[in-house]
């Protein structure tokens, strides 16, 4: 009698998972206590330097020794340990850490959250910080710091300057399992400046903390890329080069998007509306109207939209669902025009332009990392 049942299969293609689960886990705590190794090392390497005037010289001969003590491990080099260094006093030069470290909203200032590194509250000797940065405010951000591969650390330190910036895109990676060419692609498009800045009615038609959070996933610019296809283009080309390429498109719009179509059909009295494209957003619980104009922003596209959102909410808004979101991008627009229209706006509406690319980065065109993509990044991490 063969084993190889129905029930056997089941089984194996649950045991399967589970390995892969623990896999990724056990590959997380590996990035984990590693990244805590070069934090606490990065600390003693500056104090060695400044206490006992150790130059560097004194980094050749620590590389030497530890590559002869652990030949397997590929981070003592010269050069890693000078960016194990610079790591730590990227962050202990601000010793107090502040930045956007879980999701704030709309376009007000950037809430601060402090995050003291070894609990000091005055500059203390760099023998007294060696320990790991602990989240005194956010907890979470400590975990996200020490979540993140040491290449996208190296990334982040090379292309972020300040600290706020710095440690968004730490959370971001975290958030939405970037990988390293996806997180390059994310600082070269200016994702930290474009995040939250839609010109909205948000604030005054939603209750928070949904209004919040629907400012947050709004962008202005909004980046699409039209490769291939003429710049000069109508709505309904750009609409359907966007179905075509949906996978980048969601990258672009961001976490919490799931598509379900462009040309939605309304039936509306004895008349026939078409919405250019329909999502709905997990985290809002509600549908996202988007309406694409390929001209600069006129006052009467927000009629048009209203009352898109309103029939939507009519037609297709369930008990369970919020109310209906309205996002219009256009090839310009002039923010005051913008507010003043919206001004006598009663539905949740956001107004964003955006910036077309014929051609954009091949790492950018990998679209959304997919769940093979990230087991892999997740398992490189402990040999890094």
């Amino acid at each position: 009698m063969s084993i190889i049942t129905s029930e056997y299969k089941d089984w194996i293609g649950e045991l399967k998972q589970r390995i892969r689960q623990s896999q990724i886990k056990a590959a997380v705590k590996v990035n984990t206590e590693l990244l805590q190794l070069y934090w606490k090392l990065g600390g003693e390497i500056v104090e060695k330097q400044q206490n006992a005037q150790w130059g560097d010289g004194f980094l050749k001969q620590l590389s030497a020794d530890l590559m002869a003590e652990f030949p397997e491990m590929k981070g003592f080099s010269l050069r890693n340990l000078e960016r194990i260094r610079n790591l730590y006093l990227f962050y202990y030069e601000h010793y107090t850490i502040t930045a956007q470290a879980v999701p704030q909203f709309g376009n007000a200032n950037r809430k601060r959250v402090v995050v003291k590194i070894d609990a000091v509250t005055t500059k203390q000797p760099a023998s007294q910080l060696g320990n790991g940065i602990r989240a005194q405010v956010v907890p979470q951000l400590a975990e996200s710091f020490f979540s993140v591969p040491w290449g996208h650390h190296i990334l982040i330190m090379q292309r972020c300057k300040e600290m706020d910036k710095a440690l968004f895109y730490i959370h971001k990676t975290v958030e939405n399992n970037w990988s390293r060419s996806v997180l390059d692609w994310q600082i070269d498009s200016n994702l930290f400046e474009r995040e939250g800045k839609a010109v909205s009615t948000f604030s005054l038609t939603l209750p928070k903390p949904q209004s919040d959070l629907a400012q947050q996933i709004t962008k202005d610019p909004y980046i699409i890329d039209i490769m291939g296809v003429r710049q000069e283009m109508q709505e309904r080309e750009l609409e359907a080069h966007l179905d075509k390429h949906i996978s980048q498109y969601l990258l672009e719009l961001g976490k919490g998007f799931t598509y379900y179509g462009h040309q939605i059909q309304l039936k509306v009295g004895d008349e026939t509306f078409y919405i250019d494209q329909l999502f709905y957003h997990v985290r809002l619980h509600c549908y996202v109207v988007v309406e694409l104009k390929a001209t600069v922003f006129k006052p009467e596209h927000i009629g048009q939209l209203n009352f898109y959102v309103n029939a939507v909410n009519a037609l297709m808004r369930t008990e369970g669902d919020n109310p209906t979101i309205g996002l219009l991008i256009c090839k310009d627009k002039n923010d005051v025009v913008a507010e003043y229209t919206l001004q006598s706006v009663n539905s949740p509406i956001g107004v964003s332009s955006m910036k077309i690319y014929d051609q954009l980065t091949t790492e950018y065109k990998s679209a959304l990392p997919t769940t093979e993509e990230i087991e892999a990044e997740i398992r490189s991490m402990g040999s890094r």
